[in-house]
Order: C-alpha cells, then sequence, then structure tokens
C-alpha cells in the first residue's frame, strides 16, 4: 500500500509505503512527522470530516489557495487500531476493569460464541414464551416501578418513597378537604399537578392588591381559602400520589380479589397510613419482588444463570413460580402467565442432560481460555520485571480483567494512579496487542510504543508482541518510532530468533518533504564500521579525522593516535595526553609514531598535525569545509570547531552527543545515508555559518 499525504501538520508532502501481512518500521528523530502518519491514516479512515485537525499552522490565518491536508490511499482500509497516548488514556485502567471490554476481547470469541448457541437453542422455549407475549415485558416494568415506590430501605418501606410521599397524609384527590369542593375539577384533572404549581405561584401576588390577580374580581371574602390549597396541597406530593394510583391501575388484574380490594382502601384512605397499613404494603412488596425477580432471571437466561451451579436441573426446578406462595398476586390473569413460562420450563427440563453438556462444555472452555491469558500475560509480567499481574474474573453476565500486585491479596482499582508511565505503557501495549487479535484490523499502528522502557524490558516486549504464537506476526502492522533498538534486534542482531518478515525505513524530513530510505541488515553498522567506511568515501582530511576519532573511541582505544587526533581537533599548540591522572605534552617520538598510523589508517598519507591545525584555526577555511560536509552529522562536528562556545544549549546537547560516544548504541546507522540529526539543528548551525559568511564578506 502506498499513502500520499500532503499538507498534514509539519508534512507538505509524503509517500509512505506499507507492505501488507508484514511489520514495517519506520525509524524516524522526534519531528520528522511519525505522529502525523499515524493521525492522518487514522482520521482517513475513521473520521475523515476531522483531517482538517492537521492543517499546518502557516495555513491557519493565511491560506488565500485554501489548501486542505490530504491522504490518499486509504481506500483498501476498512478499520485501523492504534495506539498511542489516546489509547492509554481511554481505554486501559478503568475502576472496575484493567481494559474496557476485556469480556469481548479475551473471552467471547467465535467457539464461545457457538457454544452459548448450542446452550440457547436448548432453552429456546423460554424466550419464545416472552416474545409471544408482550405483556410480560410490561409487567416485569410495572411490578419493578411499584417496588420503587416503596423507597430505599432496608425495612421494605420508606416514608420519603412514592408511597409515603403520596399517601402519607391521606388520598387528597379523591378526598378533597371540607371547604375546597370548589376547586375539585381541578384538583381531579389530569392536569392537576400544573394547576396547583400554578395556585401557589400566584399566591405571591395576592397581597398586592384584593383583586384577582386573573380576573381582577375581589378576593376579600375567599382569600383565606385560596391560601388553604397552598397548605393542604403540594404539586409533588400530588405527583408522587398520580404516580402510585396509575400503577396500581395497570396492575390490578394481577392482584387477588382480596389484595386488590385492599390495596385499592388504601390508597384512598383519607387520614394516611397506618402501621397496619404500612405492615400490609410490604408483604406486597416482598411477594411483588420475588415475582418481579423471577420473571427477570427467566427474561434473562443465559449460560451465566448456570455458571456457579453443579446441577443445571436444580436450577431450572428453582426457577419455577409457585403462585401459591404469593398469594397476593394468585389471580387468573397471573395464573395464565405463569403457566404457561412453567410449562416452557419443562420442556427445558426434558433436555437437562443435554444443557448439562453443553454448559459443562462452556465452563470447561472459558477456564482453559482464561488460564491461557494469565498464563500468557503474567509470564510477560515477572520475565520484564513487573511486580503486577491479572486475573479474569466473573462479573454478572460478562468476565472482567483485573490488574493485581505481587504484596496484596486485592485488585488495583486505580492503575493510572498506581503504575508508573512505562509500567502503563508496558501494560497497555500487551492489552491492545490482544484487542488487535479480537478485533482483527485491517492496519494496526504503534505510535513510538516502545521507547520509555530499559533494553530488556523493550525485548520482552517486542519478544511478546512478534515472536509468540499468539502475537501479532502475519499482521499489517506499522511500527513508528524513534528508537533504533527494535531495528538492531530484529534486522540485524536476532533475525533468527523472531522469524519475522519485517520492512524497516528510514524518516526524513526536510523542508517540508518527508521521504523514506529503506534500512537492510546490511546498513545496521557498529560504528566502528561507519568510521571506516566514511574514511574512505572523504577526501577532505578533517572530516576523515573526526571518523578516525570516533573510531578510536567506539573501541575503547584512547592510545597516541586518538590522543594526537583529539588535541588537534581541540586546536592545542602541544600535542597533549589526557589519559593519565595528569595532562601531559606528548614528545616528538609518540607524535611521529602517531602521526604514521594515521596516514595510514586514516587515509591521509600527507597527515601534518601542524598543517591541519592551522587550517582549523582559520575560520574562514572551516566553513568550506563545512560547505562540503553531506550530512547533519559532520556539519555539527565541524561546527563545534569553528564556535565550541556556542550559547544555545540545545544545538550544544546535540553537538555534544555526537562528538562523544556516550547515549549512543553499539550499532548505528551510517549518517551519510540516514540523516539522523534533527532538521532544526541543522538549520540552526546553518544560519550561523551563513552569518559568519556574511560578516566576514562586509569586513572585507
Amino acid at each position: 500500500m502506498e499513502f500520499k499525504i500532503n499538507n498534514c501538520n509539519s508534512i507538505d508532502e509524503a509517500s509512505i509505503f506499507i507492505e501488507n501481512s508484514v511489520l514495517n518500521i519506520k525509524y524516524g528523530v522526534n519531528g520528522a512527522g511519525k505522529s502525523t502518519i499515524a493521525k492522518a491514516i487514522e482520521l482517513s479512515v475513521l473520521d475523515p470530516n476531522r483531517l482538517n485537525e492537521l492543517t499546518p499552522f502557516k495555513y491557519v490565518e493565511n491560506n488565500p489557495d485554501d489548501i486542505k491536508p490530504t491522504i490518499i490511499g486509504t481506500a483498501e482500509i476498512s478499520s485501523v487500531s492504534i495506539f498511542n497516548d489516546v489509547y492509554i488514556n481511554n481505554f486501559v485502567f478503568k475502576p472496575d476493569e484493567l481494559i474496557q471490554n476485556s469480556f469481548e476481547i479475551f473471552i467471547k470469541n467465535e467457539d464461545y460464541d457457538k457454544k452459548i448457541q448450542e446452550i440457547e437453542k436448548v432453552t429456546s422455549d423460554i424466550k419464545d414464551t416472552f416474545s409471544s407475549n408482550e405483556e410480560i415485558d410490561k409487567i416485569i416494568s410495572d411490578l419493578t416501578e411499584l417496588s420503587g415506590c416503596f423507597g430505599k430501605s432496608k425495612t421494605g418501606y420508606s416514608a420519603v418513597g412514592s408511597i409515603g410521599k403520596g399517601l402519607g397524609k391521606g388520598n387528597k384527590i379523591e378526598n378533597i378537604p371540607e371547604g375546597l369542593e370548589l376547586y375539585s375539577e381541578y384538583l381531579i384533572s389530569d392536569q392537576n399537578t400544573k394547576w396547583i404549581k400554578w395556585q401557589v405561584t400566584g399566591n405571591s401576588f395576592i397581597e398586592i392588591s384584593d383583586n384577582c390577580p386573573y380576573c381582577t374580581s375581589s378576593t376579600t371574602k375567599n382569600k383565606e381559602k385560596i391560601k388553604r390549597i397552598s397548605n393542604e396541597y403540594d404539586a409533588k406530593s400530588i405527583e408522587h400520589l398520580i404516580k402510585v394510583l396509575n400503577i396500581v391501575e395497570r396492575l390490578k388484574k394481577y392482584f387477588s380479589d382480596e389484595a386488590r380490594a385492599n390495596i385499592f382502601k388504601i390508597t384512598k384512605n383519607k387520614i394516611g397510613l397506618s402501621k397496619e397499613d404500612i405492615v400490609y404494603l410490604k408483604q406486597v412488596k416482598k411477594q411483588i419482588d420475588i415475582l418481579k425477580d423471577k420473571l427477570v432471571s427467566l427474561k434473562n437466561m443465559t449460560f451465566f444463570s448456570f455458571k456457579d451451579v453443579d446441577k443445571v436441573i436444580d436450577k431450572i426446578e428453582s426457577l419455577k413460580i409457585n403462585l401459591d406462595l404469593l398469594p397476593f398476586l394468585n389471580s387468573d390473569e397471573t395464573k395464565t402467565i405463569i403457566e404457561a413460562l412453567n410449562e416452557s420450563l419443562n420442556t427445558v427440563l426434558l433436555q437437562a442432560g443435554k444443557l448439562q453438556g453443553e454448559v459443562n462444555k462452556q465452563k470447561e472452555g472459558i477456564r482453559v481460555t482464561i488460564e491461557t491469558y494469565k498464563t500468557e500475560i503474567n509470564n510477560f509480567l515477572k520475565y520484564a520485571g513487573y511486580k503486577y499481574s491479572i486475573d479474569i474474573e466473573s462479573d454478572e453476565q460478562e468476565y472482567k480483567m483485573k490488574l493485581l500486585h505481587n504484596d496484596m491479596s486485592t485488585t488495583v482499582s486505580s492503575g493510572h494512579q498506581h503504575l508508573s508511565y512505562g509500567e502503563k505503557n508496558a501494560f497497555s501495549l500487551v492489552l491492545f496487542m490482544y484487542e488487535c487479535l479480537s478485533k482483527d484490523p485491517d492496519l494496526i499502528i504503534l505510535d513510538d510504543p516502545i521507547s520509555s522502557f530499559d533494553k530488556n524490558k523493550k525485548f520482552a516486549i517486542i519478544e511478546m508482541l512478534f515472536r509468540r504464537k499468539r502475537s501479532l506476526k502475519g499482521k499489517t502492522v506499522l511500527m513508528l518510532t524513534h528508537d533504533l533498538e527494535p531495528i538492531i534486534d530484529m534486522v540485524k542482531n536476532l533475525p533468527h530468533t523472531f522469524n519475522l518478515v519485517l520492512k524497516a525505513s528510514f524518516l526524513k524530513l526536510r523542508n517540508g518533504t518527508l521521504t523514506e530510505i529503506a534500512i537492510e541488515k546490511s546498513d545496521v553498522l557498529t560504528f566502528s564500521q561507519v568510521c571506516n567506511e566514511n574514511i574512505l568515501l572523504h577526501e577532505e582530511n578533517i572530516i576523515k579525522l573526526i571518523y578516525l576519532r570516533r573510531f578510536y573511541e567506539t573501541v575503547n582505544d584512547k592510545g597516541n593516535e586518538y590522543q594526537l587526533i583529539s588535541s588537534l581537533l581541540h586546536k592545542r599548540d602541544q600535542p597533549t595526553d589526557t589519559s593519565g591522572e595528569e595532562t601531559i605534552d606528548m614528545s616528538d617520538e609518540s607524535v611521529r609514531q602517531a602521526s604514521d598510523v594515521i596516514k595510514g589508517k586514516g587515509e591521509i598519507p600527507d597527515f601534518d598535525y601542524y598543517s591541519i591545525l592551522e587550517k582549523l584555526k582559520n575560520n574562514v577555511d572551516m566553513v568550506d569545509v563545512y560547505k562540503q560536509c553531506c550530512n547533519g552529522y559532520e556539519k555539527l562536528q565541524i561546527f563545534r570547531i569553528i564556535n565550541d562556545k556556542y550559547d544555545n544549549n540545545i544545538v550544544k546537547k546535540y553537538i555534544n552527543e555526537t562528538f562523544h560516544i556516550e547515549n549512543e548504541y553499539i550499532c548505528q546507522l551510517n549518517p551519510c545515508k540516514y540523516e539522523v540529526i534533527p532538521e532544526f539543528i541543522v538549520k540552526e548551525c546553518d544560519e550561523y555559518i551563513l552569518r559568519f559568511r556574511s560578516n566576514k564578506n562586509a569586513n572585507k
């Protein structure tokens, strides 16, 4: 696949190649546009309307040609999964599970679904009973609502529930207080609560005048009666009362004759609820809850209904409903529904043996799946040096992955707070891999996934991602990284270990144009090899000396040759030896012997310390050498010689890290082929040299 990206953030144009079914590693320095590539592909596939978010800053305020971000080549991709900080923050370390949708990722596979279908075939009669009688769903809903009207209390009744608030002072719609009969039409209307609110609000105007604020007729004689409405009624209590009355009315046919009569009598009570009323209503609630819970259990019957029982037949028997033990609900209407449900359970009982077998198969399949994932992930955590483990626990209608620490038995519920940045990345990356195996997207993007880990953890993670049987091997993967180590391991040192088909390339961004340069095994060199290659490549003696000095440094040879070149590049009039505790001058014999070696080793037959020293001290000559440099690495070395007191700390850091061996891997890419120095650093040096030349020309 080829993606053509234009006008996205710092990228004006780019052509990115991704080979199907292999790991594609794109290595580039920070600022090379790696995250922009990932975001452009992601938005193009998942949300093309948001591609404008990548508009370069230079076009935000001034864009007369209406230049827009574009990407071509994603048409054949219908799904993409991307690992980045957004994934870590949004999908992992949830309060109740380690990763969002862990049940779908780890348990609910094709085999699981097949076994569920077999279980549902056996229990289909129960589902059919529900689907053929829509009234059952309404009963469940109304019973649930009526149960809720009792309020939240361990005793079964709360004075602040709808029943307590609506009936606590009696039914004042059925029993309008004496003297307020003229308001009865309003109080019993469908809009009574609105009228009460309106009437109570209007009371604030009654003291302004003795005339009605609505019709202006006199209110002097009726003012106290008008005020009584707000004393006797409040809209919220009436609202609770109406709610209770409506539910009771809908459910009346499911109550026995005696229960229905008693409930209606209580709801029409004039003075409020007596202790006997409350005791009776609590008994009603208990039976309502039993019936409701049984109906819900039958409606939601799944594998999870049987997973914690030894004998399926016992569970089915327990789901039968005995209306003789629920006398308040023992009506003809209720009997008709319950008999049909009990009959469907009897049909299931005839196949109890088959159902038991299918449930056992599913249990065993889940057990094996859980143990497999636990072993894989926990082994990785152990060998990578993390003091954590995972478990997959049953949670009502699904399974959830939990995080454990080796020093405690309870689960860690706030992973974001307890785990370090590297630990969060490691967990997230491994969980992301399993999510990709579950979803099987067309393209998997890893945006700088492992640069935050030390060497041992990097290898453990790479091995987990790409070497194991259950891994991303064979998937279309784009790994974007500023870390060379994965390429060193997988391309150079251990290709036989990973046995992985991969394509590696280097991303070079210059003046807005992003290009790819392939990285083959032969391109990954020790730095001594890099030095030897470039010594032969260059004609300029000073550049040869830079690489020769680096060669001696990489092989840890700080002998006379190294000391002589180091003195020269530091522009010392007298060559010195700094290898001992004290710095001493090199003897003439040492200089001569070292010079002879340098002439051969450095391919500099006319090497002369003082001749080259003169050139090094002449900045005009050194600017000419700077212009001959073919890459940023060499430019930085020459720049350091021209001006070793440059006051830009960022540039200083890059100069020091490229001038010495520290912070480098044993293997490298040749800087003559791969521009490993960021563009902004090279530009900073170029601009300084340009100013230097301009000043020299102006002073001539």
